[in-house]
Parts: C-alpha cells; sequence; structure tokens
C-alpha cells in the first residue's frame, strides 16, 4: 500500500496509483460538525489556517496545507468587524443554511495615484512560515504537504482596489496597472520562494477570472497583466526545486485560458467546476499536461442530493477523469454547512471504495 505522498506524487506525474488520491476542504462550521461527529476532541479548524487542523488526517486526506497570505483573512477574528493585515475592513455575516462568512465592506486603496505610497505587509518574517514547517517535519514523510497562497494577485489587487475600480483600471489606467501588479506580486515571490525551500511537493496559487459561464476579464488583459507575471513565478520555484509542482485554483468557466497556463508550466487545475467546464472533456483536452483536482459538484449533488446521487457524481468522475492519474477527487469549493453529513460521509466512502486502480468503466 502507498503512503499518502506517493499517491499524490504519482497521480500527479501522471501515472495510477494505488488509489485516487481524495481530500475536502471545508467553511468552519461545516469542518467543526464532522469533528464532533468524528468524536475528536480538537475544535481546530484547517480552513485558511497556518497549520492546520486534525481533519485531514481524520479522514485520510492524501496532502496537507499550510495557508499564507491574503486568504488568511477569511474568518480571522471574532469581532464583527476587523481590519486585517493588507488595511481591508470585513464584516461577519449569517447565512440563510444557519452559517456565516466574511466579506469584505472597505477596500483601502480605492482612491490610491502611486503605488509606491502603499506599504506591503513583511513576507519576510520567519514566523508566517512555522506552519509549513512544523507539517514538513512532523507529517512530510507519510503526507503530501501543499504551500496555500491563493487570491494571490487579481483577487489581492481588487481586494485592495475594489473590483469595480479594477475593472477600470485594466483598460483605461494600464501604467498604473502594471507598476500596481508589480509591487504586489512581491508577496508571493517572496512567500512562495521560501516555501518552495522549505520542501513543500506543491506551492497552490490562484485567483478567480471565472464567473459560472464565462471569463470575469478578457483572455487579452488576462495575457497582458497576469499570464507573465505568474511565468516569472512558475520559473523561478522550478529553479529552485525542479520537482516542485505547481497548482492553480480559478472557479468558474476558464477555458479560453487553459492553454496559457498549460504553456507557462503549470501541474495542477483547482477546483474545475463541473457546472461551469465539462471535467470529461477537459481530461481529453488538456489530461496529458494537467492534473485535474476536484470536479465533484458542491451546487447541486452535495447539498440537494442523497447519498446515492453524491456516490453516483463520484463514480462519474472516477471513471471519466481519472484513469492514466492526472486527477486528485475532491468536492469543487468549500463544503457549506448544510450538506448534510450523510453527503459528506458518501463523498469518502465513494472516493475510497470506487477509487481503487484499475478504475471501472
Amino acid at each position: 500500500m502507498m503512503s499518502h505522498k506517493e499517491r499524490l506524487l504519482t497521480a500527479i506525474n501522471h501515472e495510477e496509483p494505488d488509489r485516487v488520491p481524495l481530500c475536502a476542504w471545508y467553511t468552519p462550521e461545516a469542518e467543526k460538525s464532522l469533528l464532533r461527529h468524528l468524536g475528536a476532541s480538537s475544535d481546530q479548524t484547517e480552513t485558511y489556517q497556518a497549520a492546520g487542523g486534525p481533519l485531514p488526517i481524520l479522514m485520510d486526506h492524501d496532502f496537507l496545507i499550510s495557508w499564507v497570505g491574503p486568504c488568511t483573512s477569511y474568518y480571522a477574528d471574532p469581532n464583527q468587524e476587523y481590519t486585517d493585515e493588507w488595511g481591508i475592513r470585513w464584516r461577519w455575516v449569517k447565512n440563510a443554511a444557519g452559517g456565516s462568512y466574511t466579506e469584505m465592506v472597505r477596500h483601502p486603496l480605492a482612491d490610491l495615484v502611486d503605488p509606491s505610497e502603499y506599504t506591503l505587509p513583511d513576507f519576510t518574517r520567519a514566523d508566517r512560515y512555522e506552519g509549513v514547517q512544523k507539517l514538513i517535519a512532523e507529517y512530510g514523510k507519510e503526507y503530501g504537504i501543499m504551500g496555500g497562497a491563493a487570491c494571490t494577485l487579481f483577487e489581492l489587487a481588487w481586494y485592495l482596489r475594489g473590483l469595480p475600480r479594477l475593472l477600470m483600471d485594466l483598460v483605461s489606467e494600464q501604467d498604473f496597472v502594471n507598476a500596481f501588479l508589480d509591487d504586489l506580486v512581491r508577496w508571493i515571490d517572496v512567500a512562495g520562494s521560501r516555501m518552495v525551500e522549505l520542501g513543500v511537493d506543491i506551492i497552490w496559487i490562484g485567483d478567480d477570472f471565472g464567473t459560472q459561464d464565462r471569463m470575469l476579464i478578457s483572455p487579452q488583459l488576462f495575457r497582458e497583466f497576469f499570464k507573465p507575471r505568474y511565468a516569472k513565478l512558475f520559473e523561478k520555484w522550478k529553479a529552485i526545486n525542479p520537482q516542485v509542482k505547481i497548482a492553480f485554483h480559478s472557479d468558474g468557466q476558464i477555458e479560453p485560458i487553459l492553454p496559457d497556463l498549460v504553456e507557462i508550466g503549470l501541474d495542477i487545475l483547482n477546483p474545475v467546476q463541473p457546472r461551469s467546464m465539462d471535467p470529461a472533456q477537459l481530461k481529453k483536452d488538456f489530461g496529458k499536461h494537467l492534473t485535474f483536482w476536484g470536479t465533484v459538484d458542491i451546487q447541486e449533488v452535495l447539498p440537494f442530493g442523497t447519498p446515492v446521487d453524491v456516490a453516483n457524481e463520484v463514480k462519474l468522475r472516477l471513471r471519466t477523469v481519472g484513469k492514466g492519474g492526472g486527477f486528485i477527487i475532491a468536492p469543487a469549493h468549500n463544503i457549506q454547512p448544510e450538506v448534510p453529513l450523510e453527503n459528506i460521509l458518501a463523498f469518502y466512502n465513494a472516493a475510497k471504495n470506487y477509487g481503487r486502480y484499475p478504475l471501472g468503466g
């Protein structure tokens, strides 16, 4: 039987391990609910935390994630409103399903004229990487270790600037945008390079460029402003460690830019939202180059289906995406509080029972 790390790396290298690697990620409420079901004494959650919680090990995930950067501002403070280290102000909001989330209520650089006037948080600080060092030291032989640094550049820019303002900047203030992005990219250059040096197996960055059925910005704008900066990062990290793998997160429909991401050396695409892009077709078109991580529907099947529906969804994705490796099965985003516990367990059971190679027809 393979170790979790061997299983993950075999799949990413487009070979078939003993079974398809798996993981899931959660909102804090859903994660705590499952921990209580498991009888875990810990209430520590993994969601966007530096060193993670016990759930990934309890549920037999194949890799562990240590988070750094803007994404750690989600759920960061119990106060009703709080300001993060970037100057972004957040507010807690309750939803109808009984959960809660944080949303931005102030974009601190909405009126910025000169990007040099903004000082980035210091990502040379050694304490930022204590979580990933802990995971590598304690679990790095058995589990894959991932450095999670999502909301990397495009999202960070509009978190700071406001989305409408940044979208206008992209088409009317190109000099400003180039200077602004050149400044912002420094945080992930430092953080990503440090995590690669420490020995993570995967660097996970990402920005949401897709809506449900189309790109949020044009492919041309992506190629002008974002692709070259990602390309330099990927090249640098693979120069530090040629074995490191790079994962990229974007929700929604982003098929027009997938050839661009392949061209600059992307290894893993997440989350492959199945109601936006067809995972089976992506496997046919890009399966030689990309590992697909996700694909299980979180919009309808997991929250509103039956356990049988969930099992059938898992079997569909295994059958159409899993052959030949290059697949990590997971829900296509955070499991929400309204997802029934029996559906969560059905996902894990189906992934393990039906995900063993050779996969069924």
